[in-house]
């Protein structure tokens, strides 16, 4: 996803953790947003998942051994950490790890068949399961891994803000542009503060309207 502005008519503002947890409870309440959970997630794993999970399993297994889909440990709604389910990208000796699990000069390289799933986001589609299971949303902040959310913290005071509702399959820093990380450490930075203000900015404005809005942008750009 290019790097756009939607905003959707709303300021880039400074909120109180008083104010954002007051509009988490509106978001985590919602039977709106999580009957849109439950029905996307079950019509996606029945109609899609069910005949794609074999042609990504197959072709990650032709290229390297082990399991096609692995688990990892991700920061959750109020800090709790939940069993993120995603397509494995790397060889099979380091199942354990992925492209958000480590800072980059602790990443191992891709496959061919990672590096394609990660273009198009393929490998996070397992993550259905998490949203049925209740553990994500389909619209809301992505979830960190655990030592990527460690050190973000160091230079991102109000981080925990965004766990203030649960983590999403996409969400309006990703179709801003504002996910993954960058080789400069200072740029690196920049963004993650912008991703973690967007992120505010998410649940502060939020709306079952403005979670359709997004949910449309992610696939049409």
């Amino acid at each position: 996803m290019s790097k756009n502005n939607f905003s959707f008519g709303f300021n880039q503002n400074s909120f109180t953790n008083e104010q954002l947890q007051y509009k988490a409870l509106q978001i985590n309440g919602s039977l709106a947003k999580r009957f849109f959970d439950i029905a996307v997630s079950i019509c996606f794993l029945l109609f899609i998942f069910s005949w794609l999970y074999p042609i990504i399993a197959i072709a990650i297994k032709l290229e390297t051994k082990g399991l096609a889909m692995f688990v990892q440990d991700r920061i959750g709604l109020n800090g709790k950490i939940f069993k993120c389910y995603k397509f494995r990208t790397l060889l099979s000796n380091s199942n354990s790890l992925d492209k958000d699990s480590l800072p980059l000069s602790y990443t191992t390289p891709a496959t061919k068949v990672g590096v394609f799933l990660r273009k198009y986001n393929l490998d996070e589609l397992p993550q259905f399961i998490n949203v049925l299971k209740g553990n994500m949303s389909i619209i809301g902040p992505r979830p960190h891994a655990v030592p990527f959310h460690n050190l973000y913290s160091e230079y991102v005071p109000n981080i925990h803000q965004r766990l203030l509702v649960k983590p999403g399959i996409t969400g309006l820093s990703q179709i801003n542009g504002l996910r993954g990380d960058v080789e400069d450490i200072e740029q690196n930075k920049k963004n993650i503060q912008q991703r973690v203000q967007c992120d505010t900015n998410y649940i502060f404005h939020w709306s079952f309207k403005l979670d359709l809005k997004i949910f449309v942008k992610t696939f049409i750009g």
